[in-house]
């Protein structure tokens, strides 16, 4: 057995100023920034949310503009597997974490568990 949720919104900017990235979609969302440097890398900056919500990441990249969805889990391998008997692909591990590829085209990752309290709208899944 195995749990896993939704857990982050990433958006995906391509640009080379990330705090002002986040200062937009601060205001545009009405979240206040959390951070503009997750990790001390300058990759990540973070919205403040809710418990119950996602939490929102903006990720700078080197890709065009987009969003992405992070699904959060105990098992990352588990959750892989599950979602490859859906449909989804594997496109590459990245450092501790799985970029997929669903049957649409869409990219989302599966990561490990990001907040502290794994709850709420949790799924278990059998193995």
């Amino acid at each position: 057995m195995h749990h896993s949720r939704l857990s982050n919104i990433v958006i995906d900017c391509e640009v080379d100023d990330l705090a002002a990235a986040a200062e937009f979609w601060s205001r545009a969302l009405g979240k206040p920034i959390v951070t503009t440097d997750q990790d001390g890398d300058g990759k990540y900056a973070e919205l403040a949310t809710a418990a119950d919500e996602p939490q929102i990441l903006l990720q700078k990249v080197e890709h065009p503009s987009r969003v992405h969805l992070d699904i959060e889990t105990d098992d990352i391998e588990a959750e892989v597997r599950r979602l490859e008997a859906l449909g989804a692909r594997r496109v590459t591990f990245r450092e501790r974490w799985w970029v997929m590829q669903a049957p649409t085209g869409h990219r989302f990752c599966v990561v490990r568990r990001q907040r502290e309290a794994f709850g709420p709208h949790l799924n278990e899944w059998p193995e």
